[in-house]
């Protein structure tokens, strides 16, 4: 067992409001400089849709993360032995229009403008070569479902789905769609690291997070398409790698990346969890059916005295370990089971899980005897018998799941790798701890309904009140426990002197396994 530290995040999509304020907070901070204009570390997109740079979930198209060979793990695109070919042509890498050219707009022509009979305007101006440009697409342009002929009915999602509930998601009345909120996911076994022909890109080996060196980055692109998440960028004016750096300078300082500070949804939770680094290969190599599960074996218990002492052994201070037992992501992912990496299949382990939204669920509704349960609704003077009801029994919703606005299908493809019955599981529980609550504060649903959803569900009460908690009421610093960093014993770990001479650019005392 070779126990290391990561920090991880949960994001909860069924609070998401698809505001931008996370996007414009990242944006102020690392993102406003000459030749990032394009680059958003943090982005919201409408789901169904192509996201941001455009189809980046088609690797098809691009090339990224890894794959099976033969039973063994190969990046999917390039390699730092591959890459050679592709030095002076990568026809996987994205272009600026597939992201968008980034503008600006030219508002001295407001106030310079001569006396004119027409109204002046300020015409957009490309940020890249600064002349005049027609808008054709910007970072959230099929944002609410807008476009979405050309973009939402373009989701690489939508596959497999049967061609009546592809319709069924974009009639007018039935029509429903959830934001994605992303960022790097500074994975267990970045295809980034791997792929870069310089060495540039590391992961820090007491928290996990993903690194570019600046100084060592020649600009080989290499990350950008082995990325299957699109979350390496380009500096065309610097000529480096950039990416999300989960704002380490503030983490070291104690508080939360500013994506995660000024959520207005408060979706976001970030904590450190342990892994067995000896069992990265295997996971990644696993089979299609037992990835997910094999991800979530690699997340150790820290309340293991086993595991704290291996802990122990590997350097990690009581401080992380601590941090690790409080820690939400393990509530969310472990203990809970409610949250799920994005494209599993891409064999990248990422750190980042979504909780799945809610589906949108159609009341059904049921005739009943007018003469012996008519209802009447009085308004604006008259009145109208009520012949329908809407049935809400439990059993009527656990069966609406599977006939939901928002197809499970849909869901699997994006969290399970296809497995519906482990995106059905999720949706029951948290179905099952709002009906619970319902009980308790509202106190229309009978104890049998809510003890029958809870047992649905494999919940206890006392379980379905610690998710709503949570969920709704925790306070920053249930959100996110962020452990001391201990930035003195790191750079002790990397000096290039004695023990550690030639460490691995992942900061482990000893090189992991070839592929992990």
């Amino acid at each position: 067992m070779n126990v290391r530290s990561q920090i991880s995040m949960v994001f909860h999509l069924d609070k998401c409001i698809g505001c931008h304020t996370c996007s414009i907070a990242c944006k102020n901070i690392w993102t406003d400089r000459k030749g990032a204009e394009y680059m958003w570390w943090n982005n919201v997109e409408t789901k169904p849709g192509t996201g941001y740079p455009t189809k980046w979930e088609d690797q098809e198209i691009y090339q990224g993360g890894w794959e099976q060979k033969k039973l063994k793990l190969k990046l999917k695109g390039t390699s730092k032995s591959k890459g050679l070919g592709n030095i002076f042509h990568n026809p996987h890498l994205p272009k600026i229009d597939d992201y968008y050219e980034p503008f600006t707009y030219k508002y001295s022509n407001l106030s310079n403008a001569p006396d004119q009979e027409d109204q002046p305007t300020a015409r957009p101006v490309s940020q890249i070569t600064g002349k005049n440009m027609d808008i054709k697409m910007g970072p959230n342009w099929d944002d609410d479902l807008s476009g979405s002929t050309d973009f939402a009915r373009q989701d690489i999602n939508l596959e497999n789905l049967t061609p009546a509930e592809k319709e069924a998601m974009f009639q007018l009345e039935q029509m429903a769609f959830f934001y994605l909120p992303r960022i790097c996911n500074h994975c267990l076994n970045p295809a980034c690291v791997a792929s870069c022909p310089s060495g540039a890109i590391y992961k820090r080996g007491e928290d996990g997070i993903v690194l570019i060196n600046q100084d060592k980055c020649r600009a080989w692109r290499m990350c950008v398409t082995a990325c299957p998440y699109k979350k390496a960028y380009f500096n065309w004016n610097t000529g480096k790698s950039e990416k999300c750096i989960l704002c380490f300078p503030r983490l070291e300082s104690g508080q939360a990346p500013a994506c995660m500070h000024s959520c207005v949804g408060r979706i976001r939770y970030l904590g450190t969890v342990l892994y067995d680094a000896d069992r990265i290969h295997d996971a990644a190599n696993s089979s299609e059916e037992q990835l997910i599960d094999n991800q979530y074996d690699m997340l150790l218990n820290p309340f293991n005295e086993e595991v704290i002492s291996e802990a122990k052994k590997n350097g990690i201070p009581d401080s992380t370990i601590e941090a690790a037992q409080k820690s939400p992501v393990y509530k969310w992912v472990k203990e809970w089971g409610l949250a799920l990496p994005l494209h599993a299949e891409y064999r990248t382990l990422p750190m980042l899980f979504y909780v799945p939204p809610l589906l949108p669920v159609m009341a059904s509704l049921s005739s009943r005897d007018n003469q012996q349960q008519s209802d009447k609704i009085h308004k604006k003077g008259k009145t109208w018998n009520v012949d329908w009801i809407y049935d809400t029994s439990t059993e009527e919703l656990w069966s609406s799941i599977r006939q939901a606005r928002f197809p499970v299908k849909y869901l699997a493809s994006l969290f399970s790798n296809g497995d519906e019955e482990r995106i059905t599981k999720i949706i029951e529980k948290l179905m099952a701890v709002r009906i619970h609550r319902r009980r308790v504060t509202v106190g229309d649903v009978t104890d049998d309904k809510a003890e029958s959803a809870l047992q649905k569900a494999g919940l206890t009460a006392d379980e379905a009140d610690a998710i709503y908690r949570l969920t709704s009421l925790a306070p920053f610093d249930e959100r996110f426990v962020i452990p001391p960093m201990h930035r003195e014993e790191a750079i002790e770990m990397m000096e290039d002197t004695g023990e550690y001479k030639g460490a691995s650019g992942f900061g482990f005392r000893k090189e992991p396994k070839r592929g992990s």
